[in-house]
Parts: C-alpha cells; structure tokens; sequence
C-alpha cells in the first residue's frame, strides 16, 4: 500500500502526513478521521461516496496491514531513528476516531488484521496514555472475544471510573446527588408559578404569537431549524470535501417523526403530537442542558444512563428523549449512541409481550435512520440472537427494517450482519422483510446469500417463512440469480411441503425461461 519512493517519515522538514504513502482511498479515510469529534462520521461518509462512485470495496485487510507495519522515524532531540508502526505514529484524536469506526464497522473487518492492530494499540509506551483510546481498544477485544476482561466490567479504568462517578454525583443543582425520577407535586408546581407572574406572562405571549395559537416548544423548534438547513445543503459533496471536514455531516439526517413504518402511517404522526405534549420527568429535565454537555465529552455512558434510570422511562418519555436526542448538533459519537441504545431500547425490545407501541416504534425507527450503525451493533444482533425472540420481537424488527427512512447503505448494513447470524425462524421473518425492499448489494454478498438459503432447504421443508423468504428472492432478484445458484434453489425447493411449493416452483421455472 505504500509507494517506493517516499521520503523517510519523520525526518527533519517533511511536512507529510503520516498517511501520505498510503493509496488514495485510505488516504481520504484517514484525513477525514481528522475533522474532530465528528470524525468517525465523516469517515464513514468518505466509505459511502467510495461505494456511491464505482471504486472497488474498500480493502480494510491492506489498510490494517498499513497500519501495524513498522517505519524508522527520527525521535526525540538527539534524532535517534526508531521503529514505530504507522498506528502510533497518527494524531491522537485520528486514533480516537480510527477506533471508533473499527467499531461501527467491525462484521466487515478481517479479525488477524483487527487483532493485530489492537495488539499494536496496547504496546504503546506513552508516559500517559490516553484513556479514551484505551477503553475503545478494551470494547473492540470484548467483541472479538478475547482478553481477560469480563463483559460486565468497565472498560474505563480506575481513575476514569471515580471521575465519572464524581461527575454523576454531581450532576443535581447545586451539587446535590441526582434524585430518581418522580413525579412534581401540583400544589409545589402551583406556588412556584405564581411566584413567577413574568414568566407566565412571558410563555402567554409567546403562545399568543405562534401561528396557530400554539407554542412550539423550544426542543422541536431546534429541530425544525436543522431541516430548514439540510434543504439548503447541497446534495453531493466531493470526496475531497468529506475528507477535510468541510460542510455538514455526510450522513443526511432523516426527519424524526416523518418515516412511516407500518401500514398505517397516520398512527406514527399521532404519535408526534402526544410527544410534543409530553413532559419528560423533572429530573431528567434539569439536567438536560449538563447532560447534552456530557454527550460531547464522555464515551462511557453506562453509569450516567444508570444514574438517569433512562430504562425506566414511559414510551411516550422515550419518544420525547430521542426527539431531543437526534437534535443535538454536533451528532453523537458512535460509542455514545451505541450506549444508548442498549440503554433505551435493548431491555425494552427484549421484555416485550405483545406488539410495540406506536410510540416505541417512532422512537427506534427514528433513531435508527440517523444512527444506523450503533443500532445494529446494540440491538439487531442481541435480539435476533436472543433466546426469549419471540413474536412481538419480530414484528417490531420487521417494521424496523421496513423503515423508508432508512438509506440504502443501511439496508446493506442490516444485510450483512443478518448473514453472519446462524439463521433461524424469526430470522427468516427479518430477512424477508428486509429483502422486500430489493437491496443493493455486491454480487459477493448476493452469493453468500444465496448460499445460505439454499442450505436452510432441508432444515425448513415445513416453514412458511423461509418459503416466503425463498419466494421474495426469486420474484424481487430474478436478474441476480446465475444458473449455478438456480440449480441449488432447485434442491432446496425439492423437499418443500409447505402450500407455497406451487408457487415457487413457479417462480423457479420462470428462471430458467
């Protein structure tokens, strides 16, 4: 990946990045993971404009291999040469970003490469070391499995847990610990307004000056200003814009409330109006604005959603939590939405009995179409893996990947971690509904799709859904199918029972028409 004729890194007046020997695509990448907090989201955009404009599928395998193989560089006053991997030797808010996109894009990275780079990661030898870098690095072992950590322990270290912990302590005003959530008493609420006559008089007018009679509340109002601007934003930004960190995010924000994820989408707009009129509970109220401080700041958001009891909130104070939520500006960090994710909706989606609320399916629907990845990450592999899935779970699932507010990298984003599932009925259910909104995906992943279907064959003659599965795909990807992969859905098709058999034996000799 590096060019023969490069100068020796380090060396006294080069002004080269460290990156400059790497190809084209990498560099992009590794200057936009420069752009400050926001630079693990430019980063990815700079892989979706790769994607959008023809280039091959970004090689990570090459890019990790860059990464861990060591360059003499001249070190210290006395301009001693020194090995050093191309790793450390990155800006450190590059590294920051670096591991955070290695997280959010994880299922498609080589494991020896990722395992090599962590490696490198723990080696360094800083009088300080950050502490940032080191729990990201603790987070990707825990997925790839290895490492002495338990999976409930923090991966923040000792010093960084009482700072935290100090913090949270004080988050009540005026240094007071953070009281639960409870509920305002109405004649304490009723003599503090009347200790306020101007503030009364002032939110009269103010409703007395929306167009409809109506406040608009402050927290909406933000959010309608953030899309008076992505209309105005230009539609397409050059590769090299991304990478500088010019302009706004590369991944357009989606409407909150707009996306309609079921049938009937007047039920989602009706729950936009029991949101807007919704009070959050006080004291999670008080602390919104330190809160919003915290998210720029913290990347371990565990005890903070624990001291918040954000599980325990209503689905209609979960709606408006997120509403607020996807109107910060700048946007979350990966590991901090990844956080709460788990923390919101995780349990929640998991304890289900019966079909979601259309509250709860507004907020997930809309958290997910502006931050795909850490929803994937946090919720779509737990559930579909978990044990209790059950129906509620799936129907929720299957409206959420039916979303049209969800962009088409993240549809192929959800497809690529489904297929790295073992694959059972409530998968089936998922991966159909999913595949209903005809994916794009490279004739790679469509193989490897292919293969695991025809597999299933056997093990599913009596399922309707892999029978409905198996239908979509020869209806919806006809043009994709080869002979070879026609001839395998033809013995997968052979023991079916289920009523469906007709049809898709069909559907299998229009293929060979």
């Amino acid at each position: 990946m590096a060019t023969p004729d490069a100068g020796l890194p380090g060396a006294e007046g080069s002004e080269q990045a460290p990156w400059a020997q790497l190809e084209a695509p990498a560099r992009l990448l590794l200057q936009a993971l420069q752009a400050g907090p926001e630079g693990a989201r430019r980063g990815l955009g700079v892989l979706r404009a790769l994607g959008r404009r023809g280039w091959e599928p970004f090689d990570w395998g090459r890019l990790l291999e860059a990464l861990c193989r060591e360059e003499p560089v001249v070190q210290g006053p006395d301009g001693r040469l020194e090995l050093k991997p191309l790793l450390l030797r990155l800006p450190q808010i590059c590294q920051r970003n670096l591991m955070s996109l290695l997280m959010a894009v994880r299922p498609s990275l080589p494991e020896s490469g990722l395992l090599s780079v962590l490696q490198i990661a723990q080696q360094d030898l800083a009088p300080d070391p950050d502490a940032w870098l080191r729990a990201l690095g603790e987070l990707l072992r825990r997925d790839l499995g290895v490492g002495t950590s338990m999976e409930g322990a923090s991966p923040l270290s000792k010093k960084c847990q009482r700072q935290l912990q100090s913090l949270c302590r004080g988050l009540g005003p005026g240094g007071r610990r953070l009281k639960s959530p409870q509920s305002p008493d109405p004649e304490e609420e009723d003599n503090r307004d009347s200790q306020q006559p101007g503030k009364r008089r002032k939110e009269s007018e103010e409703e007395a000056a929306s167009p409809e009679g109506k406040r608009v509340p402050k927290r909406f109002r933000c959010w309608e200003e953030e899309e008076e601007d992505e209309e105005e934003r230009p539609e397409h930004k050059s590769l090299e814009s991304l990478a500088d960190g010019g302009g706004a995010s590369p991944i357009k924000d989606q409407p909150v409330m707009g996306a309609k994820t079921g049938q009937d989408g007047s039920s989602l707009e009706d729950a936009k109006g029991l949101a807007e009129s919704l009070e959050l509970p006080k004291a999670i109220q008080d602390q919104l604005p330190r809160l919003q401080q915290l998210l720029k700041t913290l990347e371990e958001m565990d005890l903070l959603c624990t001291q918040l009891q954000l599980p325990q909130l209503s689905d209609l104070g979960l709606l408006q939590l997120c509403t607020w939520l996807l109107a910060l500006s700048p946007d979350l960090s990966l590991s901090n939405a990844t956080v709460l994710t788990r923390s919101l909706f995780l349990g929640r989606i998991l304890s289900l009995t019966s079909s979601a609320s259309r509250l709860l399916t507004t907020a997930l629907t809309s958290f997910c179409a502006k931050y795909t990845y850490p929803v994937c990450r946090a919720l779509l592999d737990p559930v579909l893996q978990a044990q209790g899935t059950g129906p509620a779970q799936t129907e929720l699932l299957c409206c959420l990947v039916k979303a049209e507010s969800l962009e088409p990298d993240a549809q192929v984003l959800m497809l690529g971690q489904i297929l790295e599932l073992p694959w059972k009925e409530e998968i089936f259910l998922v991966l159909q509904s999913l595949l209903e909104r005809q994916v794009e995906m490279t004739p790679e992943k469509f193989s490897v799709l292919m293969e695991k279907l025809c597999k299933k064959g056997l093990a599913a003659t009596t399922s309707m859904a892999y029978a409905k599965l198996m239908l979509t795909v020869m209806t919806k990807y006809q043009a994709n199918i080869t002979e070879t992969q026609r001839l395998g859905l033809a013995m997968a098709l052979e023991p079916n029972t289920t009523f469906l058999r007709k049809s898709l034996q069909a559907a299998l000799k229009h293929l060979g028409s």
